[in-house]
């Protein structure tokens, strides 16, 4: 039946061909504007440009294609899941649409199989399979619009490829994550709470941000505190991953903190006991001997007040017991 229809469609080359052939195993229907499709598989790296010198690829129907995908997608995450809570969808969509997930797609339709690259960047960009499937989710919108998109979502994909209760109720802790990656960096890491209110209905609301070394992280927000950390982690993650110049700043403070730790004490206490003061009169000040307690032997001398159990009696004791007991060790210290 696709042969009648190519055959139909008279399509000029067998290159063309193939590409409209594939498209049709992939989406399960055939394009009306190839041309919309080929541009979707069109990397940047491949520098191609149109007749006004401007570069031609795949940007511009990612971007296109990453907005329907949240709205299609939280559409049918809104209807699967009916009374479930806002961060609930809004996670379970997050899972669905994350680059990740859209990559392993690209990677099982074969998507990657048609992307056109300069040859040396597919091999370590994880995402541009990813992206170019957003990309033909752009694609198909502008040639056959939203409705198209959805059955695309929901026949090939969800019903097909991903069990969508599996990947709602799937935890994926980003706070793990996180903690794993700062740990073997040696990075302090702490979660700070923002705020905690009750919302309209009189729920829990919290807000966390991550503080890697006195940097501030990410915020998250969420109706538990477990939730609004993960969140908070999962956007400290990206930022990691997208911002060199916060993970420049991550490590400077760390960098400054462990040089103040590793900082050498200039006062070293001495091992040796003090000198005799006869012995070395010139040399050092006088020690002020105090007034040893009354159970101190004699002849001993003594450098500093020590404190042991005599010092304190169970006895009351009258004033002039507390004199007499002074006048016997002022008069004991002077004999």
């Amino acid at each position: 039946m696709l042969n009648n229809i190519l055959d139909r469609i008279k399509l000029p080359f067998r290159k063309e061909k193939e590409l409209f052939s594939a498209l049709y195993n992939i989406f399960g229907f055939y394009p009306r504007n190839i041309e919309l499709y080929k541009t979707a598989l069109l990397h940047k790296s491949s520098s191609r440009r149109n007749e006004k010198g401007r570069p031609v690829n795949n940007e511009r129907l990612e971007f296109l294609g990453d907005a329907i995908l949240d709205a299609v997608v939280g559409d049918i995450v809104y209807q699967h899941f009916p009374g479930k809570r806002e961060g609930f969808l809004t996670n379970t969509r997050s899972k669905l649409v994350q680059r990740e997930t859209l990559g392993k797609l690209a990677k099982e339709m074969g998507i990657d199989q048609l992307i056109k690259s300069s040859g040396h960047t597919s091999s370590h960009n994880s995402y541009m399979g990813g992206n170019a499937f957003e990309a033909l989710v752009g694609a198909i919108y502008l040639d056959r619009g939203y409705d198209a998109c959805m059955q695309f979502m929901q026949k090939r994909i969800l019903n097909q490829l991903i069990n969508i209760d599996r990947v709602a109720y799937r935890e994926v802790n980003f706070k793990s994550k996180l903690l794993e990656w700062s740990q073997k960096n040696r990075v302090k890491m702490e979660f700070q709470l923002v705020s905690q209110q009750n919302d309209k209905g009189n729920s829990p609301v919290f807000c966390y941000k991550v503080m890697l070394e006195n940097v501030e992280g990410c915020t998250g927000t969420g109706y538990s505190k477990k939730e609004s950390q993960q969140l908070a982690s999962k956007l400290t993650l990206e930022q990691l991953r997208k911002q060199p110049q916060f993970i420049d700043a991550v490590f400077a403070a760390k960098s400054e903190r462990t040089k103040m730790e590793e900082e050498p004490v200039l006062s070293v206490p001495e091992t040796e006991p003090a000198a005799n003061p006869a012995d070395n009169s010139e040399k050092q000040e006088p020690i002020v001997k105090s007034i040893p307690s009354p159970n101190v032997q004699k002849g001993r001398e003594t450098t500093e007040e020590e404190f042991d159990l005599s010092d304190i009696s169970v006895r009351a004791q009258s004033r002039e017991e507390i004199i007499a007991a002074a006048e016997a060790a002022a008069f004991e210290q002077v004999s």
